[in-house]
């Protein structure tokens, strides 16, 4: 009976979609692109595609080579958030300005500074009877996914966020990343759900280029987020994912389709550059795609631009100029699946070289070995404390982070990589544009100002 009413729900909510989109379909600008995509780097301040291009840069050549972000800089925008929360935003805050066109409080979830829900561009366009998609490598109900589909006082409401997908209308005909955890739950299976809404559901990348046609699609491929890029079996998983969305989007009404690299801001939290980069090509073959795929569609318009800056990342450190990318280019897993393996291993100069794929010198073993120590005396200390006393830590110690810090840190020391934070910084980040209306992203703008002229380009006045 409970899953009769529940369908019985959905059927109807989804009707009302329907007839509400019926309704308010508006006239769009004039020339405006059929396809609108919109691309957040999030944590991508300027350090990181200017580190990127002598990442990507052929050492055999005299020229350092162009990448796809150099080629289509157009701006930069202010990322700070509503006067309440400061200069300083976070992902939730910055995500909605950058759907919404409002400032907001840091943790909310479109919703302005009252907490009143807050129209985003996704929302509007699927009125306006364009298909919706969201594309992201963490979970679909995190902080920028959310802000574009959902209304939420708080961002870490991860179950009641994932809930509103379903409760409030389901509002987007396709959703690809990550979470298991929030929507296969004892208490309710959101994937079921959406099964009965008619999706068609999948947990697998291999099935991606086997997606049935006018169908909409939930695809989850992880409990939370996606592995590092680093260590996935496909490690450009958001190209991918973007490539398979496009197909899938394609319509006479034309789509409005959000793509997020999220954890370019994980790397940049956990001050690791190793990873940092991977993300990074990631996203660039990810944009290399959407060049090719503006050519083949001129009647498309897309837009990248980062939510704000992480871990104030440094080309360059402690007084050297220079910065020296090399053992990066050689690695194929992440630091943190190498700091992992090293927990039940010999440290030694062999396993360490084998696992990072770079010789590695009797003085960086040294390191390493003495992380591991130590990280076992926190653990038994640890231990040792009453429960208030464990509770009151911020972190539970493991070996594992002690060996991951020390890894991250010989890395940061080969190549002279700098952080300045473990959070966020407010400084102001690049906006990149190519396709139809593109020129309308030039120039210093705020945060607000891209969601408004995708407004504009929808139509909305």
């Amino acid at each position: 009976m409970k899953i009769l009413l529940s369908t019985l729900f959905i059927s109807l909510s989804l009707s009302a979609c329907t007839t509400s989109e019926s309704t308010t379909v508006t006239s769009p600008a004039l020339d405006s692109p059929r396809n609108i995509i919109m691309v957040v780097g999030d944590g991508m301040g300027p350090a990181y595609t200017t580190a990127y291009r002598y990442f990507n840069d052929n050492p055999e050549t005299n020229a350092i080579e162009e990448t796809v972000f150099d080629r289509h800089l157009v701006g930069m925008a202010s990322t700070y958030p509503a006067r309440v929360s400061g200069y300083v935003t976070d992902s939730a805050a910055a995500a909605t300005a950058l759907a919404t066109g409002v400032k907001s409080y840091n943790g909310a979830i479109g919703m302005d500074v009252d907490k009143k829900p807050v129209e985003s561009v996704l929302e509007w366009a699927k009125k306006q009877g364009k298909k919706t998609g969201v594309v992201v490598t963490s979970q679909i109900n995190h902080a920028t996914p959310a802000s574009y589909l959902a209304h939420n006082e708080s961002r870490r409401n991860y179950n009641e966020i994932a809930d509103t997908y379903i409760d409030e209308g389901i509002k987007a005909d396709l959703y690809l990343g990550g979470g298991w955890q929030y929507y296969i739950r004892e208490d309710r299976n959101l994937v079921n759900e959406f099964k009965s809404a008619g999706f068609h559901y999948l947990d697998d990348f291999q099935s991606l280029d086997k997606l049935p046609q006018q169908k909409p699609v939930l695809g989850l491929f992880a409990k939370v987020g996606l592995p590092w890029a680093l260590d996935d079996k496909d490690k450009l998983r958001l190209s991918t994912m973007t490539k398979a969305a496009t197909k899938q989007l394609e319509s006479n009404q034309g789509y409005f389709l959000l793509v997020e690299a999220s954890q370019v801001d994980w790397a940049g939290h956990s001050n690791d550059i190793a990873s940092a980069m991977a993300e990074m090509t990631d996203l660039a073959k990810t944009m290399e795609y959407l060049e090719h795929y503006v050519k083949n569609n001129p009647d498309t318009l897309v837009v990248l631009t980062a939510d704000h800056s992480t871990g104030g990342f440094t080309i360059a450190a402690n007084g050297k100029y220079e910065w020296k990318p090399d053992v990066l280019r050689t690695m194929k897993s992440s630091p943190e699946k190498v700091a992992k393996h090293l927990v039940d291993m010999d440290i030694t100069v062999k396993s360490t070289s084998d696992l990072l794929n770079f010789a590695v010198t009797p003085a960086e073993v040294n390191l390493l070995q003495h992380a591991k120590t130590q990280g076992a005396k926190e653990v038994i200390d640890f231990k040792k404390l009453d429960k208030n006393a464990q509770q009151q830590m911020k972190k539970k110690p493991s070996i594992k982070n002690s060996i991951y810090v020390a890894v991250k840190k010989l890395i940061d020391q080969r190549t002279n990589s700098g952080w300045t934070s473990g959070g966020h910084t407010a400084i102001d980040v690049p906006v990149f544009a190519f396709g139809k209306r593109s020129e309308l992203f030039h120039g210093n703008i705020d945060n607000t100002d891209v969601a408004k002229k995708i407004f504009t380009l929808l139509g909305k006045k």
